[in-house]
């Protein structure tokens, strides 16, 4: 194949990290430039629909990275020669892009045109736009879980229709998003795009990594030839990454690979450019060009099973196909909003891998027994730092950091001493969780990286069989829970006034699913059935250690109000707390909990399931209050009356209705929250 002829801008521009002293730009071009900016105050006038634009001095720093030979990622700092940015009014901004023989802008490459497809500019603005909130009130998206070939429309694109009502409105547009886990399914590939994202990955970096200098077993032809075949990774990431995925497939492996990802999921350019290429095949084409891998090939095994799996195979490809082109009829309108609002965004397990540090064995066993996994793991977080983290809160990523990445990509060399360091670099930071600078303050968790182990038994018992079992981890351990308390203490947040903390997993959860679960499956464990693998049982909940360590920390803050947004478990919900300690300390609670945006995963006998759930849920927790208590040896457990032991924690908690019918959502959808010194309301989006 011919090399590829990448556009200039491969994604963004996406706003970042947004305060008054400073705003964050965030690219990705496919060849090296020198980046320049405009940045303008745009006022009303006496006309409809028409606006002043007032050109505003700005210093710019514009750091950079090298992922491939023909991948850049540029942030841009922009700091206003005034003492701050101006609060409340819109802020627009071009971009000028000089490769040494060429010039452009986001004008020239047609994202400014009102009448183009692609535009990224609202109404009659003639730029991309955002404004900084003046800390008395906020209007928040949020939502988590997006998956290209999820079922159904991609609920991130709804946020472009409200900005489209609201965009020449400060006082009601929203002015931040949260992405609160899963912007990428990296273990979860569809078939037809396969093909693509490993073309992309090789001319994007410039030659595929050696992997089979990492495990030698690769290198037999068998394996050579399976690690370029749609449906040919499960067996590699189960036995030489010994990843636990049920999805894995076509799991992404090389930087390149988690790159191309990324730009498929946020920007229609690469996807244009594979259609130019014709990159995306029938499965007939694919079957011909022997690019999907058989478990029973028809050479081999008899018809009967060769077409049984290939039946399989080509329902599934179809499934696939069709849920990929609704999620491309909408991804302008999600680069548009991007572009368009200051996103703050936070890992979940899928963005690297299912079952991310799901236990301290699970991550002991990666690190010390595959080198493959190991390495798959740091290119994963590689990508993560470069195209979600960086932006999140630059200062998190000093000098030194930098250094490490940049030394290894410029000579990406199997462990030679620059490898090590990155791999030891990126397994060991332990500073991915911040605080964003809204209204309020918002405190994201990294509840993957930083978990504990409980060394505490867990008793069991499953029918006469009565044992002792591993408990679930701590999602975050001591060490966690101070960083992120210096981080809360340093941003500047005043105690006695509301904060918000966005957990990817819920911290209150659905009660009855939560509790069938920890009851009826978990003790399957003392059986040796892996619960723990297939389940995910990492709810806090499921440690109440953990869960109560959580309650006392931000307790410890003393917010007026705590605020939890949540994602991860693929449905939406609201509740309502009011938490008392032993001592008499109370600490209200509200969480909204919206998943997914593009991965309804509640069908069949599953499914079926959740809706008795549901029923069941609605009817006896409706306009209910539920008590519950935290003894002193951490077990919660659910309560009629006041308490009558002594206790730690009790709390009355409330499941409110969506729509006025329902505690539960499956579908699709987008939070919005809305927070004023008086009023704390959410809708979701579907």
């Amino acid at each position: 194949m011919k090399t590829v002829d990448f556009p200039l801008l491969l994604a963004g521009p996406i706003v970042r990290r947004c305060e008054e002293g400073r705003v964050c730009l965030w690219v990705a071009t496919s060849r090296m430039v020198k980046i320049t900016t405009d940045f303008y105050k745009i006022t009303s006038t006496d006309e409809k629909e028409a606006f002043n634009y007032i050109l505003l001095e700005t210093g710019l720093k514009v750091k950079s990275i090298q992922l491939g030979k023909r991948l850049f990622i540029y942030l841009l700092s922009l700091y206003p020669k005034e003492p701050t940015f101006p609060f409340e009014e819109l802020i627009g901004y071009n971009l000028h892009f000089y490769d040494g023989e060429h010039q452009h802008s986001l004008e020239s490459l047609n994202l400014l045109s009102p009448n183009h497809p692609y535009s990224i500019v609202y109404g009659s603005l003639k730029y991309p736009t955002f404004f900084i909130k003046n800390q008395k009130e906020s209007t928040i998206f949020y939502g988590s879980c997006r998956k290209l070939h999820g079922e159904e429309d991609d609920a991130l694109s709804l946020a472009d229709a409200i900005m489209v009502e609201s965009y020449n409105k400060p006082e009601k547009r929203p002015d931040s998003l949260f992405l609160m886990g899963d912007q990428i399914y990296a273990d979860d590939v569809a078939h037809p795009i396969f093909r693509t994202i490993t073309t992309f990955s090789k001319e994007l970096i410039g030659e595929r990594e050696p992997l089979e200098e990492i495990d030698s077993t690769l290198k037999l032809p068998l394996f050579q030839e399976r690690l370029q075949q749609l449906n040919g990774r499960q067996y590699i990431t189960e036995n030489f990454c010994q990843f636990t995925s049920n999805h894995a497939e076509n799991h992404l492996m090389e930087l390149g690979e988690f790159a191309a990802m990324y730009l498929l999921a946020w920007s229609p350019a690469l996807w244009e450019t594979a259609q130019a290429l014709h990159l995306f095949h029938s499965f007939e084409e694919a079957e011909q060009e022997k690019i999907i891998h058989f478990t029973f090939p028809h050479d081999i095994h008899s018809d009967k099973e060769h077409k049984a799996e290939r039946n399989k195979l080509y329902q599934k490809y179809m499934e696939q196909q069709g849920a990929l082109v609704s999620f491309q009829e909408t991804l302008f309108k999600v680069r548009r909003l991007l572009a368009n609002i200051p996103t703050y965004m936070i890992f979940d397990d899928h963005d690297i891998t299912d079952d991310w540090n799901l236990s301290k064995s699970w991550k002991n066993n990666i690190y010390t027994n595959s080198p493959l996994g190991r390495h798959v793991i740091a290119n994963g977080l590689t990508a993560y730092w470069a195209f979600q983290g960086w932006g999140n809160d630059p200062d998190s990523f000093d000098h030194s950091f930098i250094k490490t990445i940049k030394s290894y990509l410029k000579s990406p060399k199997i462990y030679s001493e620059s490898y090590q360091s990155w791999i030891e670099t990126l397994w060991n930071f332990n500073s991915w969780d911040y605080v964003a600078p809204t209204y309020p303050k918002a405190v994201f968790l990294d509840t993957r990286t930083q978990r504990e182990d409980d060394p505490t038994p867990t008793p069991v018992k499953m029918g006469k069989v009565m044992e002792e079992t591993a408990s679930t981890p701590l999602l975050l351990s001591e060490r966690g829970w101070r960083n992120i308390t210096n981080k809360v203490r340093d941003s500047g947040w005043q105690s006695n006034t509301p904060l918000i903390i966005v957990s990817a997993t819920p911290v209150y959860g659905m009660g009855l699913i939560e509790s069938f679960l920890h009851k009826g499956v978990y003790p399957l464990r003392v059986l040796g059935v892996e619960v723990q693998t297939t389940f995910d049982f990492e709810a806090w909940k499921y440690n109440g250690l953990g869960f109560t360590t959580f309650l006392e920390q931000t307790a410890n803050w003393i917010p007026s109000t705590l605020i939890i947004l949540s994602g991860d478990v693929h449905y939406a919900a609201a509740i309502h707390a009011i938490v008392t300690f032993n001592d008499g300390r109370k600490l209200p609670i509200f969480q909204f909990t919206s998943s997914p945006l593009k991965n309804m995963s509640f069908s069949g006998l599953w499914g079926l399931f959740l809706k008795l759930v549901i029923t069941w849920n609605t009817s006896e927790r409706k306009n209910k209050i539920i008590k519950r208590i935290c003894t002193k040896n951490y077990n919660i457990v659910r309560i009629k009356d006041d308490p009558d032991q002594p206790f730690i924690w009790t709390d009355e908690l409330s499941y409110q209705l969506l729509d006025g019918k329902t505690i539960i959502e499956t579908n699709n959808n987008l939070g919005l929250l809305s927070l004023s010194r008086t009023r704390i309301n959410s809708t979701l989006l579907k």
